[in-house]
């Protein structure tokens, strides 16, 4: 009797995790640099964790990001400039479009 309990238990707690774990949504980031040419790759930071992607004909792309709020590094090609965008906000089952940015020379 007491091995059937212990096993009821962690039948209930393993089920309202895998529930709780179906709840968790994810969003995104994409945007365009301009000129299409002027970019090779871009970084997102979120505290310790870095992550990056190729510029594919001037467009990026991020997904599958929990809610928060990202710092994206832009590394440009000579003679444009680095761009760093500050506080990007994700929130749950969205993505966040920025747009096209500009690099400067």
């Amino acid at each position: 009797m007491k091995k059937l309990s212990v096993f009821c238990v962690a039948l209930i707690l393993s089920s309202i995790l895998f529930v709780a774990f179906t709840f968790v949504k994810l969003g995104g980031i994409v945007g365009r640099v301009g000129p299409a040419d002027a970019a090779t790759g871009v970084s997102l930071i979120a505290g310790q964790d870095t992550m990056s992607v190729p510029v594919n004909q001037g467009s990026f792309s991020f997904t599958k990001l929990k809610e928060g709020v990202y710092t994206l590094v832009i590394k440009a090609n000579a003679p444009y400039k680095d761009a760093v965008i500050e506080n990007v906000a994700v929130k749950d089952s969205t993505t966040t479009d920025l747009g096209e940015v500009r690099l400067k020379q």
